[in-house]
């Protein structure tokens, strides 16, 4: 058969031109039936009540029901214009319009999605639905499943924190045909994290200053991601104030500003600070608070010692206890202020370097012991209480701020005190006499038994030397007696003067406590209140008297005349 010449057509009609070939191909495209499981790009075109009319190309149209693109509450996601996924349905055309599924398609496509993730290990984004067992349930464009293990690097205790938010997943396996899908957020979160890291690294550095998210707080600071690296936050660089616990300043999930202090690379240990990104306040300390000046504070702190009291955010005094007031009775500083409390105080000291402010409150008022001179004189009587008692005297309080002491010695006349317990009684009024006032060293001496007349200064007012006097034998010595001979005044008599004693100390004492004896006053010291006696003085004394008597007796015997001669005892 020979060729049909060219141009022309079999029935000899002539053919159209090589270029309108493609022409043609698009006018009569739209008879040739698109495949059923092809996926089509559509746009829409008119939106009714039931359906959506879409145009998906080869200049054909189709349905798709409204259903598909409403929310639960019935609005719908879509608006004229949108381009959509669309397949062809089941079904024969309505009205000239090819019956369209937009499930289906957004299906495929999502299954599509989820196997080149998994091929090339991409990281999509997922929203978890519920907890299951083992696990969350996640939607992925299909239900798929997170193990409790892929939800963190770290244990997590709570699943349910991640319920309603989108999280980043990576596939770790899939089966199509049975519709299964397992995800990873463990694996994605990973990911992201090594690459926060290496991009975090390359801008730390000693100095830098960085945003955070706190992680947790310790006791001692708080942790924060600064992306993909952690850093430590300490207490005491988050505030030049007083912090007790980070919980006062920041909590977990807030952003932070925060500057590097220090940065190991090897050990990947990040120091971090927050003060630091504010000026210091003790920088010009000595241009705001001067020596004597007058300030007010808040009290912060109360310990053993003294009160802490801040001046300024960052600024605090100490008040020591010793310059709380006048007094020496106050026992602690709570007695006197407590935290929260608004006081005035005055600048005692500051020294910028070690940080510290000294303050004082009793400088507010007068003190007591600069006038004492002019209110009080020595030998005047004044009363007080008894405030504290020691082994070698009392301290009793005539004024506020006004102690002073009265010594063991001063306390009897008679009586060897050897604690002042034995007389006085702690907290009664007593009376007193100023001995001496020591105003430079804030010292007062004062004595109860000056209150009466002194035992010995009457003793010797009252005898002599050579006068014969009867005392009790109190206690002994190794060299002598003691004598009682009045109340409060003793004598000794050394064993010397005993008759009858060699004066060896293997001897036994000539004397025993308890014996009342007639003694001779030798030596009589006022200054030194000592008296000197001596029964060997007695003795000589009635020797010579017996003489005496016999020398008058023999006389009298010469001269006829008779006495009666009393024998000695």
């Amino acid at each position: 058969m020979p060729e049909d010449p060219i141009g022309a057509s079999p029935e000899g009609e002539p053919r159209p031109p090589e270029n309108e070939y493609e022409h043609l191909l698009e006018d009569y495209g739209h008879f040739v039936p698109p495949s059923e499981h092809q996926i089509l790009r559509g746009r829409i075109l008119k939106i009714t009540p039931k359906e959506v009319i879409v145009d998906f190309g080869s200049k054909s149209e189709g349905l798709v029901p409204i259903l598909q693109f409403q929310n639960p509450a019935g609005e719908v996601r879509v608006k004229v214009g949108d381009e959509i996924d669309v397949m062809v349905d089941h079904g024969e055309p309505v009205e000239g319009y090819v019956l369209l599924s937009h499930e289906k398609a957004a299906h495929v496509r999502v299954w599509e999605e989820l196997e080149k993730a998994h091929t090339e290990q991409l990281a999509i984004l997922g929203r978890v639905v519920e907890r299951v067992k083992g696990g969350l349930s996640v939607d992925v464009g299909v239900m798929a499943f997170m193990p409790g293990s892929q939800v963190d690097a770290r244990p997590v205790r709570n699943l349910d924190q991640f319920i309603g938010q989108d999280v980043p997943v990576k596939v770790i396996k899939l089966n199509r045909r049975r519709g299964n899908v397992v995800v990873s957020r463990k694996a994605a979160v990973e990911e992201q994290v090594v690459q926060m890291r290496q991009l975090t690294l390359e801008q730390v550095h000693e100095n830098s200053v960085l945003t955070g998210t706190v992680k947790n707080l310790t006791d001692y600071g708080a942790f924060v991601d600064l992306g993909g690296i952690d850093g430590l936050l300490h207490v005491t660089d988050m505030s030049y104030g007083r912090i007790s616990h980070p919980s006062e300043m920041i909590s977990p999930g807030d952003q932070v500003t925060v500057m590097v202090l220090k940065f190991e690379p090897g050990k990947d240990r990040i120091s971090l600070g927050m003060k630091q990104l504010i000026p210091d306040p003790w920088q010009g300390i000595e241009q705001r608070y001067t020596p004597q000046s007058r300030v007010v504070g808040r009290v912060v702190n109360v310990a053993d010692y003294g009160a802490f009291v801040e001046l300024e955010p960052g600024v605090e005094g100490l008040i020591h206890v010793s310059e709380m007031t006048w007094s020496r009775r106050m026992k602690h500083p709570s007695k006197l202020v407590k935290p929260g409390d608004q006081v005035e105080a005055v600048v005692l000291d500051i020294h910028p370097k070690e940080r510290r402010i000294s303050l004082g409150l009793k400088q507010l008022e007068a003190n007591p012991w600069s006038t004492i001179d002019q209110r009080y004189s020595v030998g005047s009587v004044v009363e007080g209480r008894v405030r504290n008692m020691t082994e070698f005297g009392a301290f009793i309080e005539i004024e506020e701020g006004i102690d002073g002491l009265v010594h063991v010695s001063d306390l009897s006349w008679t009586k060897r005190v050897k604690h002042p317990s034995e007389i006085l009684r702690k907290g009664s009024v007593v009376q007193a006499v100023i001995l001496a006032i020591d105003a430079a060293h804030k010292r007062l001496s004062l004595g109860i038994k000056q209150l009466q007349p002194d035992a010995w200064d009457l003793y010797f007012q009252n005898h002599h030397v050579n006068e014969q006097v009867t005392g009790r034998v109190c206690r002994l010595a190794s060299f002598g007696a003691f004598v009682t001979l009045a109340e409060g005044v003793e004598g000794l008599c050394h064993f010397s003067e005993v008759p009858g004693h060699s004066g060896r100390k293997s001897d036994p004492a000539p004397l025993a406590v308890g014996q009342e004896i007639t003694f001779k006053i030798i030596r009589m010291s006022e200054a030194e209140k000592k008296i000197g006696l001596s029964m060997k003085e007695v003795a000589g004394e009635q020797e010579r008297a017996r003489f005496g008597d016999y020398q008058r007796h023999a006389a009298a015997a010469s001269s006829g005349l008779e006495f009666f001669i009393t024998p000695p005892e």
